[in-house]
């Protein structure tokens, strides 16, 4: 897979990442949709459980408006991902471009790129 962003906008107010990918494709990424489904070890529960594609349980679960869901910055790591940091201080998540692509709350990409 090629996908790669074309460009990333964070939208502190309506608490949304969008991200327009090489192929045309949008995806819009609720900020507490983003933190459930952080990759990095520590929310994930061990090394062991970490997975190319988000666990699909990451969609159904909403987590209330706190430091925690407040994106305070967007890094770009490398050229592959994106490392969000959170007001909370947390900010180990490394983004990686095809997990951002499967993290796409529409089915189309879900189903497309996500776990099988």
């Amino acid at each position: 897979m090629s996908e790669k962003p074309t460009s990333v906008n964070a939208n502190k107010t309506k608490r949304e990442l969008t991200i327009t990918w090489n192929d045309g494709h949008t995806s819009v990424y609720p900020f507490d949709l983003l933190r459930a489904a952080c990759p990095c070890a520590s929310c994930r529960g061990g090394h062991a459980n970490m997975r190319s594609e988000p666990d699909p349980g990451v969609f159904q679960l909403k987590m209330a408006e706190s430091p925690s869901t407040r994106l305070e910055n967007v890094v770009i790591t490398g050229s592959y991902a994106l490392t969000l940091v959170w007001e909370d201080g947390h900010d180990y998540g490394i983004y990686n471009w095809h997990y951002l692509r499967a993290l796409c709350p529409c089915e189309e990409d879900r189903a497309k790129y996500g776990a099988k």
